[in-house]
């Protein structure tokens, strides 16, 4: 059967697979090779400059030869690399011999072969790999996403900042809030684990087989193998890998960085669970409309019907992508003695659980875009519920030392349908100053929001 989207296993390569574009050169195969060339390009140059006498500096045109493999690295140079890989049957060391490959005709290159892969483990081109890879994921995608999402929930929080709605506590109505306040709530939230994606240090390690520099000190024992990696991976693009050195290690790097990114991937992703819930509660209470779109279907049989299915799209992809950005977090930093092959393979569907999470952000922004505010279903909802009142009113009343306050305005409000005027009886009938009183007559639900809008509009 002839590959095509439509017979993809996985969604992301198949139905949504337009929308995940941006994506899928990074944290493909295809973004895994070109990083593992990148890796091996870097080290070799740097082993031309250290000095040794077998190896001498390259001249400027061979580092420009080189350094354009992986400036132009293609789909087509992936597939030279898998055709060599059925003969090796080992991927990193064909990505080796591709290199070595493209040195043909080129003497200078062609002497210092043997150079490439210089006293590396497979692991020390694959975990700078994997490094590299998150790195320009994460700038290039998941923290653009998020900060997508984030200007649009904060412009909506100023927005609405003054407009009135009826909290719910335990699914009961509760004291009013405003909209833009509830917004706001998310905005920060949102805000300081996205800090926490943008600050974490991604790591490499270049110490051999098992973190020792062990055949590394065989060839040159007195050379600071050490020092010379972290310049490697420290050193920024194109001739480094712009990294944090990772000094101790058993073959693999640790993954805890890997661990702490993808825990705090699923944590923004839990946040934004929050607010697709509650978004889509919100449109079936009427405080929301969605704006149509032309020739979109609701439901196959009822016509009327325009459903929340951008929130619901994302709750499902966001829980998607956390049960594998949890396992990656709680799987990856175990290695069986100093190595075993299980994180090999989990290590391939990152781009499955980035995926899952960057599609859910697309639909949200959708979902967040298509929304209409109705002022009146709020207004009609606050109107309908002066039980709420009780709060301040009790609360005014303990102020001026009135005995059994809230268990008066329990006895006038528990269960029961509350009236405006049922509440100004009581507030009339009550021993404190006349200013309280009249402040109390004053309020509406609608105007009893505390500090809502401000903080609204201070985020």
């Amino acid at each position: 059967m002839t590959f095509s989207t439509i017979s993809a296993l996985s969604p992301l390569d198949g139905r949504y697979a337009g929308k995940l574009a941006a994506l899928r050169p990074l944290l493909s195969e295809l973004g895994f090779m070109h990083r593992r060339v990148q890796v091996e390009i870097a080290w070799f140059i740097a082993l031309s400059d250290a000095g040794f006498d077998q190896f001498k500096p390259l001249t400027p045109g061979a580092r420009t030869y080189l350094l354009g493999l992986v400036k132009n690295f293609s789909e087509a140079d992936a597939k030279a690399i898998k055709e060599i890989e059925k003969t090796t049957n080992h991927d990193v060391k064909a990505v080796e011999y591709w290199i070595k490959s493209k040195f043909d005709a080129r003497p200078e290159l062609q002497s210092a072969a043997e150079f490439v892969h210089f006293a590396c483990t497979s692991e020390d081109i694959n975990n700078t790999s994997h490094g590299l890879q998150l790195k320009v994921a994460r700038n290039q995608v998941i923290l653009p996403a998020i900060d997508g999402l984030i200007a649009k929930l904060r412009d909506m929080a100023h927005g609405y900042a003054d407009v009135a709605m009826l909290s719910r506590t335990h699914g009961q109505t509760a004291s009013p809030t405003t909209v833009g306040k509830e917004i706001a709530n998310v905005v920060v939230r949102l805000a300081a684990v996205r800090a926490q994606i943008a600050g974490i240090a991604l790591l490499g390690k270049m110490n051999g087989a098992v973190g020792n520099y062990n055949a590394h000190l065989a060839a040159w024992p007195d050379f600071d193998w050490e020092a010379f990696a972290k310049k490697v991976v420290e050193t920024p693009e194109p001739l480094g890998l712009g990294l944090t050195f990772q000094p101790y290690s058993i073959q693999i790097e640790p993954h805890d960085y890997m661990a702490e990114l993808f825990d705090a991937m699923a944590r923004a992703n839990t946040i934004l669970t929050d607010l697709a819930r509650d978004i889509w509660g919100y449109v079936s209470l009427g405080y929301f409309k969605q704006r149509l779109k032309e020739g979109e279907i609701g439901s196959s049989t009822m016509p009327h019907k325009v459903n929340p299915i951008d929130f619901e799209n994302a709750e499902g992809n966001l829980g998607l992508a956390n049960a594998l950005l949890r396992h990656l977090a709680e799987k990856l930093p175990i290695s069986r003695w100093q190595r075993d092959l299980t994180d090999s393979t989990v290590l391939r569907n990152m781009g499955v659980a980035i995926g899952y999470s960057v599609l859910a952000y697309n639909a949200l922004m959708v979902g967040l875009n298509k929304l209409e505010l109705n002022r009146e279903a709020l207004a009609a909802d606050l109107d309908a519920s002066w039980e709420v009142m009780a709060e301040p009113i009790q609360t005014v009343m303990r102020r001026y030392g009135v005995q059994g306050a809230y268990e008066k305005l329990k006895e006038v409000t528990r269960g029961k349908t509350v009236a405006a005027a049922d509440l100004h009886a009581l507030i009339e009938s009550l021993a404190i100053p006349d200013e309280a009183k009249q402040r109390l007559l004053a309020m509406t639900p609608a105007s009893y929001v505390g500090k809502a809008a401000e903080l609204a509009r201070r985020v």
